[in-house]
């Protein structure tokens, strides 16, 4: 892999796409290895991308496939996790299985292009963002593959997410930062508990 895209990670939601589609998508971006970081590696109405078949479709296409859903997934077995019968994404954060997940994924970045798969096709819908995305942002740059196979930049999909949860500056007290503003929305964000 080219030393300049060693720092890459990208994001893919499913969706409803067909497997030739999806695998074009990661073709056209040169993913290597996919981490599926479903908790639940099933669907219902998109059967072709059950862990299994998805796995061995992916391995013709000459595509690695690791499941990473047990430990980055958004709907962990842990009551813990809950809170009010939602998601508390922050106690999933503070898992250690959450902790080598991210350190695995991260090694196996530096080996291969990998791309994050989950099921919603827009990452702001998904935990792939609001709760992995988040804490590896600092370590690496991450761009969104969208349903259409363009490319949607992690800080672009920050400031979409400021604008779509009307996250404002308040009108008392100090003035917020655009990082601030972005913290706010993650909090908010995680608290629908959404994608897993």
């Amino acid at each position: 892999m080219p030393e300049a895209e060693q720092n890459i990670l990208y994001t893919v939601g499913h969706s409803n796409h067909s497997t030739e589609e999806f695998i074009g998508l990661l073709k056209r971006h040169r993913i290597e290895v996919v981490a599926d970081v479903r908790s639940a590696p099933y669907s219902r109405y998109c059967p072709q991308f059950n862990k299994d078949v998805i796995a061995s479709s992916l391995q013709v296409a000459g595509i690695g496939y690791i499941f990473l859903g047990k430990e980055l997934g958004g709907r962990p077995d842990e009551e813990s996790c809950y809170k009010g019968g939602r998601v508390d994404f922050r106690r999933v954060a503070e898992r250690e299985e959450f902790k080598e997940g991210l350190e695995r994924l991260l090694a196996e970045s530096l080996k291969h292009c990998v791309a994050l798969m989950c099921a919603e096709k827009d990452p702001l819908r998904c935990h792939r963002t609001f709760l992995i995305a988040r804490h590896l942002g600092r370590e690496l740059c991450i761009k969104h593959i969208l349903e259409d196979g363009s490319i949607e930049e992690h800080a672009e999909a920050e400031r979409r997410m400021v604008r779509m949860l009307k996250v404002e500056p308040s009108l008392f007290g100090a003035a917020e930062t655009e990082e601030e503003l972005i913290e706010r929305a993650y909090d908010q964000q995680g608290r629908f508990g959404i994608g897993g």
